[in-house]
């Protein structure tokens, strides 16, 4: 029996036109795109509100738990 790929629906995004003309980067068109997403605005909010509240973790040592430098 074959594979077969299931086909999907392509994904449509729109941008209000003045957003668009004044993108310089696509990195831009991916911040607005994040600045209208309900989901990603509470989490960062609740972030936010972790780290007011000291919960966070200390930067030093994410960096060696993840190995980075």
């Amino acid at each position: 029996m074959p594979l077969t790929r299931k086909k999907t629906k392509p994904i449509k995004i729109t941008f209000p036109l003045s957003v668009f003309e004044t993108a310089d980067t696509k990195e831009d068109l991916e911040d607005w795109l994040l600045s209208q997403n309900p989901q990603f605005i509470r989490k960062m909010r609740k972030a936010r509100q972790d780290d007011i509240q000291g919960k966070g973790t200390d930067w030093q040592f994410l960096k060696k738990d993840l190995c980075i430098k």
